[in-house]
């Protein structure tokens, strides 16, 4: 049997994820194969039951939110690289809350960030994270759609559903 996650994962829209490839493919390329620029939404243990995730979902009635962004932190004793949102995040969470709804009463602070190199299967040497730090990602980036993400152990993620918000 395959061992299978789902979470919920708010891509980023091109243009801007071009950057943000463009990185993740030059310093890690695992990561790059596996699954596209995002910010994740939900994580696996939060969206069970599904199915009234899945309610939620289609009667949302929030509207596209924005997210703004700081500069590249490392992470994971250096070995990471993340960059972190800024401020508090209002649209973000109450986002999280309204999916959540009926689920989890109050869903923990999930602090919204795109991994550029994951740990996993990649390093941020000081040469690296010198190389990052001089690229001009985008200060905001807006989302307008959640992906209902799916990953069997080892292979590259795979959108099951998305919802318009």
């Amino acid at each position: 049997m395959h061992q299978t996650r789902q979470q919920l994962s708010l891509f980023i829209a091109t243009p801007e994820a071009q950057i943000f490839e463009g990185v993740r493919q030059k310093f890690n390329p695992v990561q790059h194969a596996l699954i596209q620029s995002h910010v994740t939404l939900c994580r696996e243990d939060e969206i069970l039951p599904l199915e009234l995730v899945l309610s939620n979902l289609r009667k949302l009635r929030s509207t596209a939110i924005s997210i703004d962004f700081g500069s590249p932190v490392r992470f994971s004793e250096g070995a990471g690289l993340l960059i972190p949102a800024v401020g508090p995040n209002t649209a973000f969470q109450a986002l999280r809350q309204e999916v959540l709804a009926g689920i989890i009463e109050n869903p923990r602070n999930h602090e919204p960030h795109i991994t550029l190199i994951h740990p996993r299967n990649g390093t941020c040497s000081e040469e690296i994270f010198e190389q990052i730090e001089k690229i001009p990602f985008p200060k905001k980036l807006s989302f307008s759609t959640i992906s209902l993400i799916e990953q069997t152990l080892g292979m590259p993620w795979k959108t099951l559903a998305e919802f318009e918000i």
